[in-house]
């Protein structure tokens, strides 16, 4: 049983450090990106002293008490000055318990200027990394438009390891042009020899007005076949099993238990602040007392102006309605092993219980009947053969919430 994060006075802070493009990933693709390596053009200062005087204004707006996980993510965050990591930290220690084992974490790409710093970013406070190896086949990493080698990637995560042990994950790409089942399994098992306790898979997608995208549409590259990477993905599930990974969401693998929390933290709807240009959060301003999507401004020069001048540069808040929050609850929580729990759903909607919100479709008692959804006193979750189409039955839950809602079987008063 994966562990619940109660979110009584709890939160999940993510500082955005976007000193690259930014990179938009759905919960089971990646996207091909370059991502520059220069540190020349950021003030750091600047970029430092806003990131401590947003996450202060957000802290107090939210009302929270205590900080369950840091995650520095987007762009590049460990093309930051170690320092900067170091005073932010700093600025928020009052709401981290100095002898709680909060999960302070960071993306790596695996270049050498941020291999250089990786000693100093855990003297900074950080305690987990997440390394954006994506594939140890050159021509691929050339292909996807990384500007790291191979020989770097297998160096940084050997310099993690000692310095992280049991805490770094790796990420994968997988589908990529010109790549076989054969060459994928192989592949794999060589990251299997020397990974640590955490792997997250994620199939290639092409964003539009790309190289990438463009050499495929000129035939100049071809994707593998739907049902290549179909079982490349089945096939790596397997795999992974056998060498005592375990599935928690679909595209996310732990041995020993070693679970990313900034990710629970998402898939189990706990709220959390987004800090930095073009950072996301969800929680609820004790202001206002109805939970908000709140997006923050991306241009990093802009933002950095909105915080010196308004203390925060939140650019859109949504309120999120009890459908909204009902939705995306299921559109995470169902993607993970334990599923939605009826306390998670019984937060957003007290009066009815899961059953009374989409037990009434044919098509949910179907995918209960044949296996695919457990339904128990825990609450609904995906079997294991579930998980594997879980993008199918998705769409179908949706419309189940979305009748019971046109139904008034459920209502927000």
């Amino acid at each position: 049983m994966l562990p619940f994060v109660e979110t009584t006075n709890h939160i999940h802070l993510q500082p955005s450090m976007f000193i690259g493009p930014t990179v938009k990933d759905a919960a089971h693709t990646a996207t091909s990106i370059s991502i520059s390596n220069s540190r020349k053009s950021v003030n750091h200062e600047r970029m430092k002293q806003c990131l401590i005087k947003e996450a202060q204004t957000l802290l107090q707006l939210s009302g929270v008490e205590k900080i369950t996980s840091v995650f520095f993510g987007g762009g590049t965050p460990s093309l930051a000055q170690p320092e900067t990591i170091k005073i932010f930290l700093e600025s928020i220690s009052k709401h981290i318990s100095p002898h709680s084992q909060t999960e302070i974490s960071m993306e790596v790409n695996p270049t050498s200027i941020e291999m250089d710093s990786l000693r100093e970013f855990k003297a900074a406070g950080v305690n987990r990394v997440s390394i954006g190896v994506q594939t140890l086949n050159t021509e691929a990493l050339h292909i996807l438009g990384r500007d790291h080698s191979v020989q770097e990637s297998l160096k940084c995560l050997e310099m993690a390891k000692s310095l992280f042990p049991s805490h770094v994950s790796l990420d994968l790409i997988y589908g990529w042009p010109g790549q076989s089942l054969d060459m994928w399994l192989a592949e794999l098992k060589e990251i299997l020899q020397i990974c640590d306790h955490h792997i997250s898979l994620y199939q290639l997608t092409i964003e539009r007005g790309t190289q990438l995208f463009k050499s495929i549409q000129e035939n100049k590259l071809k994707l593998p076949d739907s049902d290549v990477t179909e079982d490349m993905y089945l096939q790596a599930v397997e795999l992974l099993d056998q060498n005592g990974f375990e599935r928690y969401e679909v595209s996310n693998f732990a041995k020993e238990h070693c679970y990313s929390y900034h990710n629970l933290a998402y898939w189990t709807g706990v709220d959390y602040i987004g800090v930095g240009p073009g950072a996301h959060g969800r929680f609820i301003p004790r202001d206002k007392g109805q939970r908000e999507a709140r997006i923050q401004t991306l241009e990093p020069d802009n933002w950095m102006w909105e915080v010196e001048n308004y203390s925060h540069a939140t650019r859109k808040c949504i309120p999120l309605t009890m459908q909204d929050q009902l939705e995306e609850l299921l559109s995470v929580g169902l993607r993970t092993k334990s599923g939605v729990t009826h306390f998670a759903s019984s937060k957003i909607c007290p009066k009815r219980s899961i059953e009374d919100l989409l037990l009434h479709n044919q098509k949910v008692q179907f995918y209960i009947h044949k296996g695919l959804l457990v339904l128990d006193n825990r609450g609904l979750k995906p079997s294991s053969e579930g998980m594997n189409i879980i993008d199918s039955i998705l769409p179908d839950l949706l419309i189940a919430l979305q009748d019971a809602n046109n139904t008034a079987i459920y209502n927000e008063k």
